[in-house]
């Protein structure tokens, strides 16, 4: 007979200082929030601080600075290079600049139809709900705006993003994020999912939170029954070592899978905090374990104070080499750059593919053995027939999917067509789509017509069709 599924049981040592703490108000996560610590003071009570650490800590224009007691509870306290101190204890050297160190290296401003409404995806936004947080990464992406009491996010605010939502059909994935959409009132996260819902074309909704992480006290039942209303609801967490995973947090976690809540989890490459591959590795296995589905390892992004966090694309690269095919395909995350300036984000792999000719493409695995696929000879482009669903209302696909696709010939760099000498786009209408917007010729059309350049009078050329 099974042994029935019981929720995770133990809790986490707590430091001297708050021993005397009674469990129950220990567990009050409004308890947590109020006693978070965030000066040098504070700090030294349960820390030995480094003249680094000090410099940080006291510097007058620093990133925000609030620790949770339970997460401070699971600090080495003398151990500077300890995964979780580094993460959320201030150093000197954030304060230095880097080469190529951004503001807002994603372009999410650029990206944003309505205050904290991204738009940079064709069939989805990220809807930033509030700039607070229960703790504070050191190397967070939006340290421009989180944080900031003057740069809150309010009711105004929100009914901006609901309403650009509800003229956007093809829209149908939302990503609330922040600051963390679970330190809000539950009432006003509530309120915030059930306009969502009431959006026919809104299918997906998701929370991206650390709370789970930083205050899993947080996590109540009566939080939970709230959020399972809202169906098709899905939270992506973030762990970066495997000394975050407590018996806390474990709890937390089946309290939400419980509620048909799936978990996935990202984590940002950081040296000397999770840069080794058994780190990563460890991670991933103690993620399955309490349900949560390792789904993204971020590149460090090159935003402002986090230059001593990063890496080389290759140590990404050495980590994804020692996961796949040496453990479960669903322990394995995405390794993706999220690329400066708006470009979204691109998933980096190890080359599994070797080479390829006509009918044969040939592959090494993770052990060094190569061989050869042979491809079908008498395989067709596939065509669309009344099984093929219809494609979404809204943009057409862009991008390489686009040219695949057949509804472009080109894509071009702004300003390449007068570079060459060559007419504007509009003037022929052979070539597009391009970052002007301006129409192509699907690539069918051009079975029957065919133009060529030839020379003009003057440095023009000229164009002329060939039937």
């Amino acid at each position: 007979m099974s042994t029935p599924y019981r929720l995770p049981q133990g809790r986490t040592p707590r430091p001297a200082l708050w021993t005397d703490i009674p469990d129950e108000q220990w567990d009050d996560w409004r308890w947590q929030l109020s006693h978070r610590l965030n000066t040098a003071e504070d700090l030294a009570k349960i820390i030995q601080l480094t003249e680094e650490e000090l410099e940080g800590l006291n510097a007058p224009n620093k990133f925000r600075v609030d620790i949770t007691p339970y997460f401070a509870s699971l600090i080495d306290p003398d151990d500077p290079d300890c995964p979780v101190r580094l993460q959320v204890v201030p150093r000197g050297r954030e304060l230095k600049a880097f080469e190529s160190m951004m503001e807002d290296s994603l372009a999410e401003d650029a990206h944003s139809p309505v205050p904290g409404l991204v738009h940079r995806y064709p069939d989805r936004v990220l809807m930033l709900v509030t700039t607070q947080c229960a703790s504070y990464c050191r190397y967070c992406t939006r340290s421009r705006i989180v944080g900031d009491p003057h740069a809150m996010f309010n009711r105004r605010h929100h009914d901006m993003q609901i309403e650009y939502l509800r003229r956007t059909p093809e829209v149908r994935d939302v990503l609330l994020s922040g600051g963390d959409p679970l330190t809000l009132p539950q009432k006003i996260l509530e309120d915030l999912l059930r306009r969502l819902r009431d959006i026919p074309h809104i299918e997906i909704i998701r929370i991206g939170s650390r709370v789970p992480v930083f205050l899993p006290q947080r996590i109540t039942d009566e939080l939970v029954e709230m959020l399972r209303q809202f169906h098709p609801l899905w939270m992506n967490i973030h762990v970066n070592h495997p000394k975050e995973i407590t018996p806390e947090l474990a709890r937390a976690c089946a309290r939400l899978a419980d509620a048909g809540i799936p978990i996935g989890n990202q984590s940002v490459l950081l040296a000397g905090v999770n840069d080794h591959p058994d780190t990563i590795k460890r991670l991933c296995h103690e993620l399955v374990r309490i349900r949560v589905k390792p789904y993204y390892l971020y590149q460090c992004d090159l935003v402002e104070g986090s230059g001593h966090f990063r890496t080389t694309i290759a140590a990404g690269l050495e980590i994804m080499e020692a996961l796949r095919g040496h453990t479960s395909g669903y322990a394995i995350p995405t390794y993706v750059v999220d690329l400066p300036g708006g470009g979204g984000k691109v998933p980096v792999l190890p080359n599994y593919l070797i080479s390829q000719s006509p009918g044969r493409v040939v592959f090494r695995n993770f052990e060094g053995y190569i061989t050869t696929y042979t491809e079908p000879t008498d395989y067709r482009r596939p065509q669309r027939t009344k099984w093929t669903p219809e494609p979404r209302a809204g943009r057409r696909l862009t991008g390489v999917a686009g040219l695949l696709a057949g509804e472009a010939m080109t894509i071009e760099p702004d300003g390449w067509r007068a570079h060459h000498h060559l007419p504007p786009a509009e003037s022929n209408g052979q070539f597009g789509p391009h970052n002007n917007g301006t129409e192509s010729i699907p690539l069918d059309a051009l079975l029957d017509r065919r133009d060529v350049q030839i020379a003009g009078a003057g440095d023009e050329p000229s164009w002329a069709k060939v039937n």
